[in-house]
């Protein structure tokens, strides 16, 4: 079991630091504390626990640590039925039917990802209260065929961290902010704010959550965790409350990479419900572990990609540090200073806000005649009559989508190609091309920043871009830590390159081992 970390360091000294609950309720033993799944398999195998013990354990802690104690506020609600879950697929272990690696793991779900049971899917926000939709996400579909017990849904940045300006990552209307479990005083990044927190503060196995551009990798290296960005197409996004139809994607968050690997393969699938897992050139696989071999390193050429260093020596001593290490283990680095050009950004920006309009109407109107929401003006006509949603940050990206044509229109498409060319041919592929590489690193993102409700976040490192506007995967992993808190590397590359990235982060992170579980910390400082 991996150890602790104890204290917060500030300049070599311990500063003054405590938990924020009594020893009995939050340092009691948490028999699954750092579980992954191959251990908890080996328990059900063994006789040592049931599937409902192990739910039962997850739920009480959730109750312990999420509701009481630092009241983090990952979990925005509890699935009623996860007990009578758990003893179906007890019952069917019983009887010797076991579906796979997932069977009986405990999962949680981003609460803007559509579950048809009954909990609500609201994106945090209290204009869908209520709101059940009509049927299974795809994601969610896949994880209860494969036999995984959804025990809640969590919270996220409202809206998936794309509603107004000056949020802070992790606030939503509905489940408020949530808290980063090193230094519950700090962010949890977002948008998978949640997700990212119940998996570093084990209180779920996997998470699920969604990127359109840091909303995976972000959470995940502020909370010490992996998370993965798939290629957009390699799984499906039906039953997701969008953002952008061509940067989307669902993406697992877990505590090592086999479990991540193992989680993805589950989620795979084409869906006719989205036709981005409908194209000619998709490669998927149902079983990614068979890439996670030790030695990944040697040989292969990495590009560092150096635009987002240079603004915190801090971060630059660490990754530089991961870079040395990876040179040990025969892995040639070759030196990236940029991989788009700068108006991506902003044709980006404006390609989401054109699939922003669409792709909410169209999900308000999957909800049925019941939906109090039937459009985008809806929504935003609620946010201005409601004493909470507008009390923190505005809803000016809502208001400026409105005002775009459909996607039918021409400087839609102009821009979604510029935007794409940009990102694919003249970004990511035109730079392993040239340098020849097998995949490129950068810094995921700096420690976590005091949450700020008045001024919003403040984290300025940052490497998701290239991978996100490109729709091309991403995989972040744990790579030491600053002052107590916890920084991630990113490996990223080209289209549906997986299996070889899998095959260099697993090799990185068998070989450095820096995930050490939270303490729920609040620093003075």
């Amino acid at each position: 079991m991996l150890k602790s970390i104890s204290c917060l360091f500030m300049a070599g000294l311990c500063i003054s630091c405590q938990p924020q609950s009594s020893p009995d309720s939050l340092h009691r033993e948490f028999k699954y504390e750092e579980f992954d799944i191959e251990h908890l398999q080996n328990g059900y195998a063994a006789g040592e626990y049931t599937i409902q013990d192990v739910v039962q354990g997850y739920l009480d802690r959730i109750e312990a640590i999420d509701k009481n104690g630092p009241q983090l506020n990952s979990i925005i609600q509890v699935n009623p039925d996860a007990i009578e879950i758990a003893k179906a697929l007890d019952e069917e272990l019983k009887n010797g039917k076991s579906r796979g690696p997932l069977h009986g793991v405990p999962v949680v779900l981003k609460d803007n990802i559509d579950t048809h049971d009954k909990m609500e899917t609201t994106a945090g926000s209290r204009a869908l209260i209520n709101s059940h939709p009509l049927q299974d996400s795809f994601v969610a579909q896949k994880l209860r065929e494969a036999g995984a017990v959804i025990i809640g849904k969590t919270n996220l940045s409202e809206w998936a961290n794309f509603r107004g300006e000056m949020s802070s990552s992790g606030w939503s209307g509905v489940g408020g902010q949530t808290k980063n479990p090193y230094d519950i005083t700090r962010n949890p990044c977002g948008s998978s704010a949640g997700s990212g927190v119940a998996v570093s503060a084990n209180l779920t196995m996997l998470a699920i959550g969604t990127e359109t551009n840091g909303s995976i990798v972000c959470p995940s290296t502020v909370n010490g965790i992996v998370g993965i960005k798939p290629t957009v197409g390699l799984v499906s996004r039906s039953g997701i409350i969008p953002i952008s139809f061509t940067q989307d994607t669902p993406g697992p968050m877990a505590r090592t990479v086999r479990d991540a690997a193992i989680c993805l393969g589950a989620l795979v699938g084409v869906d006719p419900n989205d036709t981005k897992t409908l194209v000619s050139d998709r490669k998927e696989y149902k079983d990614y572990t068979q890439f996670l071999k030790m030695g990944g390193l040697k040989g292969k050429r990495i590009g560092l990609y150096k635009a987002p260093m240079g603004r915190d020596y801090k971060v630059d001593k660490v990754m530089n540090e991961a870079v040395d290490y990876m040179k040990r283990q025969g892995a040639e680095i070759v030196e990236v200073e940029e991989i788009v050009a700068n108006d991506v950004g902003q044709l980006s920006f404006e390609v989401m806000l054109y699939e922003y309009k669409d792709g909410l109407n169209k999900y308000f109107k999957s909800l049925g005649p019941n939906s109090k929401i039937k459009n985008l003006e809806d929504l935003i006509a609620f946010n201005k009559s409601d004493s909470v949603e507008l009390k923190h940050y505005n809803q000016q990206y809502l208001e400026v989508a409105l005002g775009k044509a459909g996607l039918d229109s021409e400087e839609y498409k102009q821009t979604l190609e510029k935007m794409l060319r940009g990102s694919r041919e003249e970004g990511i592929d035109r730079v392993m091309d040239e340098l020849k590489l097998d995949a490129i690193i950068a810094p995921t993102g700096g420690p976590a920043w005091k949450t700020d409700w008045t001024n919003g976040d403040s984290g300025h490192v940052g490497s998701s871009s290239p991978a996100a506007r490109s729709g091309y995967p991403n995989i972040t992993v744990p790579m030491g830590f600053i002052e107590g808190l916890p920084v991630g590397i990113s490996f990223f590359g080209r289209a549906w390159s997986e299996p070889i990235l899998f095959e260099i982060a697993y090799s990185y992170e068998q070989g450095t081992k820096y995930r050490m579980a939270p303490q729920f910390l609040s620093s003075n400082y």
